[in-house]
């Protein structure tokens, strides 16, 4: 080193970081963060890799890993890793999440006794940051159970409950990319964190100042961590086999867990219910972090691209269907030959059209078993497909749709409820949920009752599009469309910042040819009109935008994501059923005004 020694001249390191502060080089925030880490004993393991960056300039790095502290979003604390940095995924911000939940635990409950469930998936240093928060947790006088391999994150959910836990880790970053990792936290329920829990838990996590870890091996040893995997293996299995509802099995399927947990519990859920059909794609098939050969290194089953190369191998076995799961396999996407021809060209089904497909589908099976009843429900958010509500409507059934978004909303209006009337929950970013086992989304149990779907499907001579496009045909053609707007570091969080506060303070009432009615604003509980007339409204507070036009059921959403760098907007086109022309006529018009709409928005986003 040079100008910053070995012997950490913290003085000079400092002086340096606020040069590059008046030179712009890091934010303020940054610099704050960056003294902190500098200066206060808890961060000192961190201090020599802090002081080798400064001393190599590496400015914009150490803005990105200290403009802020990475905040507990819809779906936990998640991030890119980094050795140091209060906005990065590594020890201390990983420990600080663990002892933070422990102290609210204990503050919840203090006399205990007090028990954590733990899992991990494929990911880079999931097992390291799995046995740290074992190891923090049990040094707090926590019993752990502990899943001894990469498993899903629903299996975490199930174990909460099965073992009566105060709370649960899952470590997992999803659908990330390959940089980011993440902790899951869960409460006592076994769905994630709301209010008032998930506040007192940050507030705890603020005031970690030191931590200490057992050793993992020495805490097995003497009983405080107890491994679990066969037992709650089996357990989740006969769980999982109960939400079957299918008869059909003629069905050819072919599975990708691209390169995550999901064949475990897939492939045992599909031979324990005669699904036995059953190829696992192997190009996916290898536990790798990297992701290696999915497009992008982004194993998310939302993207069409994952499914190309998995078409073609398709179409070449014959095959009926092709279902894959995220890397902790919560989430489920899927594709499907358009007819039932050998030379069909193929689709992929986005999470709308997944979840509208199963809702039907449990729907009916259960009406024909005589299992429906006036209090059965359903549950959505503010942005899923409206189709779902109409079509829980012609079965007598509830759907309770005004819900923020993150699937731990949905859980946790399952029990407000009642679980025992509970049908199906659902969310555009292909999350589903059956039964009451536990209380997260779940891939397996949704590429079980997809594959049986689709068998029932075929026994009728159609593909699961052509199911889908009678549905249109029953209830009203309905597209939606996903845009994101990716703002990566500090900069992008100020622009974030500035086009959601453009759009609730003067919102687009026009664009191109669409005209807004009214805008609805989740934040404030008001709903604003073009002549400047507000009025209040109940429902969920969250940081979420609904923008209604002139053309009934056709309406736009916004939000930042609680997961990721970016901005969503969630578009949704509507033609009801009784004004059906010609059938592609409609659909072509619908995704046409979508497109538009989109290309609008983009537009809008870029002047801001």
């Amino acid at each position: 080193m040079t100008e910053v020694s070995s012997s950490a001249d913290i003085a000079v390191a400092l002086d340096l970081v606020q040069q590059a502060t008046a030179d712009s080089k890091i934010t303020e925030a940054a610099a704050d963060n960056l003294s902190k880490w500098l200066t206060e004993p808890k961060y000192q393991a961190y201090r020599a890799g802090i002081l080798q960056a400064i001393d190599d300039r590496d400015w914009q790095t150490l803005d990105d890993v200290f403009w802020t502290v990475i905040p507990f979003g819809t779906g936990g604390r998640r991030g890119r890793m980094h050795p140091f940095g209060s906005n990065a995924i590594n020890h201390r911000t990983i420990g600080e999440s663990a002892q933070g939940l422990a102290d609210y635990v204990k503050s919840e409950k203090p006399d205990g006794p007090w028990a954590c469930a733990i899992g991990y998936d494929t990911r880079h240093r999931s097992r390291e940051f799995a046995e740290l928060c074992a190891g923090i947790l049990v040094a707090n006088g926590f019993k752990v159970f502990f899943i001894d391999d990469f498993r899903s994150t629903p299996e975490v959910s199930f174990l909460i409950r099965y073992k009566n836990c105060d709370c649960g880790i899952m470590v997992t970053a999803s659908h990330n990319p390959p940089s980011d990792n993440a902790v899951k936290v869960y409460w006592s329920n076994g769905a994630q964190l709301i209010p008032p829990h998930d506040q007192g838990v940050i507030q705890c996590v603020e005031q970690v100042e030191l931590f200490d870890v057992a050793d993992f091996q020495t805490a097995i040893d003497a009983g405080n961590i107890e491994l679990c995997r066969d037992e709650v293996d089996a357990a989740l299995l006969e769980e999982h086999k109960k939400q079957s509802l299918g008869e059909s099995r003629d069905i050819q399927v072919i599975f990708s867990p691209l390169h995550g947990v999901g064949e475990f519990n897939v492939k045992n859920l599909f031979d324990a219910v005669g699904l036995d059909n059953l190829e696992i794609y192997e190009p996916h098939r290898e536990p790798n972090g990297d992701f290696p050969n999915v497009p992008g290194h982004v194993s998310n089953p939302e993207n069409p691209e994952v499914f190309e190369k998995i078409i073609e191998h398709a179409k070449q076995t014959g095959a009926d269907l092709i279902l894959a799961s995220d890397p902790d396999c919560d989430r489920m996407g899927a594709a499907a030959p358009l007819t039932l021809e050998p030379d069909s060209d193929w689709k992929t089904l986005n999470g709308n059209q997944l979840g509208v497909l199963l809702a039907d589908f449990i729907l009916k099976k259960k009406d024909q078993r005589g299992e429906l009843n006036r209090d059965s429900y359903m549950v959505t958010t503010l942005v899923t497909t409206q189709m779902i509500n109409r079509i829980a409507k012609s079965f007598g059934v509830a759907c309770h749709s005004n819900n923020q978004v993150g699937f731990k909303w949905i859980c946790n209006r399952m029990d407000e409820l009642g679980p025992e009337n509970f049908l199906f929950g659902t969310e555009e970013s292909h999350g589903y949920l059956v039964g009451q086992y536990c209380r997260d989304k779940d891939g397996a149990v949704a590429c079980m009752l997809m594959a049986e779907l689709a068998a029932d499907a075929k026994a009728n001579g159609m593909t699961v599009h052509q199911y889908l496009n009678q549905l249109y045909l029953a209830h009203g053609y309905h597209a939606e469309k996903l845009l994101n707007i990716r703002l990566e570091g500090s900069d992008g969080m100020k622009r974030m910042q500035n086009i959601m506060g453009t759009l609730r303070k003067t919102p687009p009432w026009q664009l191109g040819e669409f005209r807004l009615e009214s805008v609805r604003d989740f934040q404030a509980g008001s709903r604003f009109y073009p002549d400047g007339s507000v009025e209040s409204f109940e429902g969920p507070t969250g940081n979420l935008l609904i923008f209604d036009t002139t053309i009934d059921g056709n309406y736009f959403a916004i939000r930042p994501s609680g997961t990721e760098p970016k901005i969503k907007l969630y578009l949704f086109g509507y033609h009801p059923a009784d004004q059906m022309g010609d059938f592609e006529t409609t659909k072509s018009e619908v995704l046409d005004r979508l497109d538009s709409l989109a290309n609008e928005l983009q537009a809008f986003a870029d002047r801001v």
